[in-house]
C-alpha cells in the first residue's frame, strides 16, 4: 500500500526524512498535516516516519499478527458499494432515524462529501444504483469553503503524486454529515451563505439568544432535503454547526455541535409550521453553577479566576453532540483538538438560553485525547479515547457534589471506566492498544443484532468497526479494501421480522484520500453493511 512507501513522483531526496516532509506538503489538506507535525511536535514525527518506511522497505514485518475471526466475528456479512468519484472522498452517511431505526427502510442512503464537492452520492442498495444530487447554497456571493475556518485550502500546497497541481477539491456546501427526521427527510451540517452572520445574531438584537451572547459568524449552517421532491431548504443559524443530532422531545429539537462558545438547536417543529429560521434557533455559552445556588447567574469567562458570587463560562464547544433520551439533557464531547478532554452536560431548563446550565467531567489518567461520542438509553456517555480506550461515564456513579466551587471537571473519578481497544499496542510502555478510534456510537435498538445499548467505535487502525459485549471486543472488519477508514456510522432495522438480513450498520470509508487504500489511484469510496448472521453458513 502507497502509504507505507514514497511514490516515486515525489521525487528524490537526500533522506527518507526529507521525502517525508515534502509528501505531507501535497494537496488541499498539506497545512493540516505540516501544522502539526512541525508545530506541537516540532517536527521529530519525520524522524520516526522515515524510519518506519525504511525499516519496511528492507522487510519488517509489524511485531504482531492480526488474530483471525474469532467467535460470533465468523458471523458477520460486509457487502461494500462503490459511490462517489475517485478524486473526491465522504465524510459520513446516514440511513435512519437515531430515535426510531425503522425509518427509511430499505431506503437509499445519502453521502456527506464535506470539503470534496457539492454533489452528493444517493446509494440505493436495493438496486445497486448511484445517483446524485448537487447541493446549492443560497447566496450567489458565498465563498468556497476554503481557508481560514475550514481544514481545506483553496488549491495544493505541493503537487500530488497522484493528482499533481489539479484542484480536485471544490465546495460551497460543505456539507459535513446528516441525520434522519421521523417524516424521512435529511437535515444536513451545510452552509447556506458566507460567514457573517445577519443583523439577528449579533450585539443589539432583540433575539432571545443574541441578548446573552451575539454570535458575529458562522461558517457551516443547517439544510434539509426532502427526498419525496428532493427539495432542499436553507436553515440560516447564528451558530456555526460540525455534528447535529435529534432530541426526544415534542418539538424535534435538533442539536448541534461545531458552535465553538456556543450549542445551538433548531426547534423543528416550530420551523415546519412557521418557515421562520430566526425564531426557530436558539444557542447557549457552556455556564458552570459555580456557586450553588442551582440557578444560572452572571459569570466569570473562562481566563478568570471563580467568583463565590457567580457562575463560570467554560471555553471549547461540542464536538460529538448527543441528546439523553433520559432526562432530556444534552451531552457533547469537548476539548477534542486541543486542551483538556473532557465531556459536558448540558441541561437546558425551562427557558433557554436562560435558564441553562452545564456540567464538565474531564478525563482522568490513564484515559487521554476525546473524540467521538455516544450515549446509550440509560445515560451512560460513551467514548472514543486517544490512550486506545473505549470510555464511558455513568454520572449515577458520582458521590460528591455536581455543582459548586470545586465541581469544574476532576469532581467525578468514580465515574469512569475505560475498556482496552484491541490490536497491537506501542513497545515497551506496558499493555497498551495503539487503535486510535475516531467515533463513538451505541446501538441503543439492536439494529446489528448484539442486543440493545451495544457501544461501538469506529476502528481506524483495525480496518473496520469494533463493538463491546458482555466486557468483550468484537472486530467488524472490512477484509477489502485495506486500509478502510470510517468516521461515523448508523443502523437500521429494514424488517424487524426479517431475521438477520433486516437489520445491518451502515458506514461509507471516510479517509480523505480514496487512493490510498487498496487498489491505488482510480478506487472510489465505499458504502459497507455489516449484518450478523446466527452462525457462519446461515443463508
Amino acid at each position: 500500500m502507497s502509504t507505507r512507501t514514497i511514490p516515486a513522483a515525489l521525487g528524490e531526496f537526500s533522506s527518507p526524512e526529507a521525502a517525508w516532509i515534502r509528501r505531507v506538503q501535497s494537496g488541499q489538506a498539506a497545512p493540516f498535516m505540516l501544522t502539526p507535525l512541525t508545530g506541537p511536535l516540532g517536527g521529530a514525527a519525520f524522524k520516526y516516519f522515515a524510519d518506519w518506511t525504511d525499516r519496511i522497505a528492507k522487510g519488517e514485518l509489524p511485531h504482531s499478527r492480526p488474530n483471525r475471526p474469532q467467535g460470533v466475528e465468523r458471523n458477520i456479512v460486509v457487502t461494500t458499494w462503490e459511490w462517489g468519484d475517485p478524486k473526491k472522498y465522504l465524510h459520513d452517511l446516514i440511513a435512519s432515524d437515531r430515535r426510531d431505526p425503522t425509518v427509511n427502510a430499505y431506503g437509499p442512503l445519502y453521502g456527506s462529501p464535506e470539503y470534496a464537492t457539492d454533489v452528493y452520492p444517493i446509494l440505493d442498495p436495493k438496486t445497486h444504483t448511484v445517483t446524485t444530487f448537487t447541493a446549492p447554497v443560497r447566496d450567489a456571493d458565498t465563498p468556497e469553503a476554503f481557508g481560514p475556518g475550514h481544514a481545506a485550502i483553496p488549491k495544493p500546497m505541493a503537487p500530488s503524486p497522484y493528482w499533481g497541481e489539479e484542484k480536485i477539491w471544490d465546495t460551497k456546501a460543505n456539507n459535513h454529515n446528516g441525520m434522519f427526521d421521523r417524516k424521512g427527510r435529511v437535515w444536513f451540517a451545510a452552509t447556506v451563505r458566507g460567514p457573517k452572520n445577519p443583523g439577528f445574531c449579533q450585539k443589539g438584537s432583540d433575539h432571545f439568544s443574541a441578548k446573552l451572547f451575539p454570535v458575529e459568524q458562522a461558517n457551516r449552517h443547517i439544510t434539509m432535503l426532502d427526498p419525496t421532491t428532493m427539495k432542499y431548504t436553507f436553515v440560516d443559524t447564528c451558530f456555526q454547526t460540525h455534528h447535529l443530532q435529534f432530541g426526544y422531545d415534542a418539538n424535534d429539537t435538533l442539536w448541534t455541535s461545531g458552535g465553538g462558545p456556543v450549542v445551538g438547536w433548531i426547534n423543528t417543529r416550530m420551523f415546519d409550521e412557521t418557515g421562520d429560521a430566526a425564531r426557530s434557533q436558539g444557542w447557549t455559552a457552556l455556564v458552570l453553577d459555580t456557586n450553588g445556588n442551582g440557578k444560572r447567574d452572571d459569570y466569570v469567562e473562562p481566563d478568570q479566576p471563580i467568583d463565590p458570587a457567580k457562575d463560570k463560562r467554560i471555553a471549547g464547544g461540542f464536538y460529538a453532540v448527543m441528546p439523553s433520551p433520559v432526562d432530556g439533557s444534552i451531552w457533547g464531547s469537548v476539548g477534542v483538538f486541543g486542551g483538556t478532554a473532557a465531556i459536558v452536560r448540558l441541561v437546558p431548563g425551562p427557558n433557554p438560553p436562560a435558564t441553562a446550565l452545564a456540567e464538565i467531567y474531564n478525563v482522568p489518567k490513564p484515559g487521554f485525547g476525546i473524540r467521538g461520542a455516544d450515549i446509550d438509553k440509560k445515560g451512560v456517555v460513551w467514548m472514543s479515547l486517544g490512550s486506545g480506550h473505549l470510555g464511558s461515564f455513568d454520572r449515577r456513579k458520582c458521590k460528591g457534589p455536581l455543582n459548586g466551587p470545586k465541581a469544574t471537571g476532576d469532581h467525578c473519578p468514580e465515574g469512569w471506566t475505560f475498556h482496552p481497544y484491541p490490536g497491537p499496542g506501542f513497545q515497551g510502555i506496558g499493555e497498551n492498544s495503539a487503535e486510535s478510534s475516531y467515533y463513538t456510537w451505541v446501538d441503543q435498538h439492536n439494529t446489528f443484532g448484539l442486543g440493545e445499548d451495544v457501544p461501538m467505535s469506529t476502528a481506524n487502525l483495525n480496518d473496520g468497526l469494533v463493538a463491546l459485549k458482555d466486557g468483550k471486543m468484537i472486530l467488524l472488519r472490512v477484509p477489502y479494501p485495506l486500509g478502510f477508514y470510517a468516521k461515523g456510522f448508523d443502523g437500521r432495522i429494514d424488517g424487524p421480522n426479517a431475521g438477520w438480513k433486516g437489520r445491518g450498520l451502515w458506514t461509507t470509508s471516510g479517509d480523505r484520500a480514496p487512493w490510498l487504500m487498496e487498489g491505488g489511484k482510480g478506487k472510489k469510496p465505499v458504502a459497507v453493511r455489516f449484518q450478523l448472521r446466527p452462525d457462519p453458513l446461515a443463508h
